[in-house]
């Protein structure tokens, strides 16, 4: 059976008027109104494709404000460009909305009248159901939800690519400073960590593993996980770190403690970040081609213009540097 507008308007008591303005995300209704009249489509199995989405002229790249900081902007600032860059070439106006779980999200698309989204980062699921109910097409930027179209660097693999390389300048007591494990970027890397150890037939010690909540005080949680790591009896002799930011905050943290890096402790970083590379020691880290994640959510968009759920996987790479060269 081929469920209709009208077959909307008698399910809800609205009129198809009402229920065409609200799928197609028009003015002049509730939000109350709107989230309803979605919801009653997705339930009743209204196929949105039939809404016959227009050519896509604006973008609106959303990021949480959780990661609008300055361990996260090294990061997404560069995703945002590639995003930026794609759309110039291709004739797109993209705009840039910081966003949070307790704000008027919706409020904020409207004013920017986007044509399709992209959500970068983490996003909690009812924020982003709540985006969905926008009608419009939407991919996630490493942010992975199963019926949503998403593109994230292979998060798995690269953690594993770390880890074996500091198993292989000979190192056996592997730590990992981890994010908030709601992050399906982090989940992925904890997986390729522990799953590199596995295959090395190297026991996964518990206290190894530690996680830095994003607060406002990150640099001083971190610093406070490496006094940890350095109290227990049997301190680690190296350590992979969820992104570069926290990897640089705990290699300044050892060197001010006089512990040598690498002689006496190997770390390696994820993201390749500029900062990476300038560091004293220049930091071993897993690349991402982080202009080419922001295109290709871009080039999603338009080559989705049915929204179907899509899951695309960029390759990563291993930089050694200084900080993790072989042990001796």
């Amino acid at each position: 059976m081929c469920i209709t507008i009208r077959d909307l308007a008698e399910a809800t008591g609205f009129s198809v008027g009402t229920i065409s303005r609200a799928l197609k995300n028009q003015t002049g209704l509730t939000e109350a109104t709107r989230v309803l009249v979605f919801n009653a489509a997705q339930e009743m199995g209204y196929d949105l494709s039939r809404l016959r989405p227009g050519r896509i002229r604006r973008i609106a790249f959303l990021l949480h404000r959780q990661h609008n900081n300055l361990s996260s902007s090294p990061f997404y600032s560069i995703v945002l460009h590639g995003a930026e860059a794609a759309c110039r070439r291709a004739g797109i106006t993209l705009s840039f909305i910081a966003v949070g779980p307790a704000e008027p999200v919706m409020d904020q698309i409207r004013v920017h009248k986007p044509d399709a989204i992209l959500c970068a980062g983490y996003f909690e699921t009812e924020l982003l159901q709540s985006i969905r109910t926008s009608g419009k097409p939407m991919v996630l930027i490493d942010m992975h939800l199963p019926g949503y179209t998403s593109i994230n660097p292979n998060h798995r693999l690269g953690a594993y690519l770390a880890t074996q390389h500091l198993i292989k300048t000979g190192r056996k007591r592997i730590a990992m400073l981890t994010g908030p494990h709601a992050h399906y970027s982090i989940q992925e890397r904890i997986h390729g960590f522990r799953k590199a150890l596995f295959d090395a037939k190297i026991l996964t010690n518990p206290e190894y593993e530690i996680a830095i909540p994003h607060q406002a005080e990150e640099d001083k949680l971190v610093r406070q996980a490496v006094t940890d790591l350095l109290s227990m009896s049997e301190p680690p002799d190296a350590l992979f770190c969820y992104n570069d930011h926290t990897a640089l905050t705990a290699m300044a943290a050892f060197l001010d403690k006089g512990v040598k890096v690498p002689d006496d402790i190997a770390i390696v970083g994820f993201d390749d970040i500029l900062a990476a590379v300038n560091a004293h020691p220049a930091l071993s880290s897993i690349a991402v081609d982080k202009e080419e994640l922001g295109a290709e959510g871009v080039a999603m968009l338009l080559r989705n213009a049915q929204q179907e759920n899509l899951e695309t996987t960029l390759a990563v790479k291993l930089i050694v540097r200084g900080s993790s060269m072989q042990a001796v």
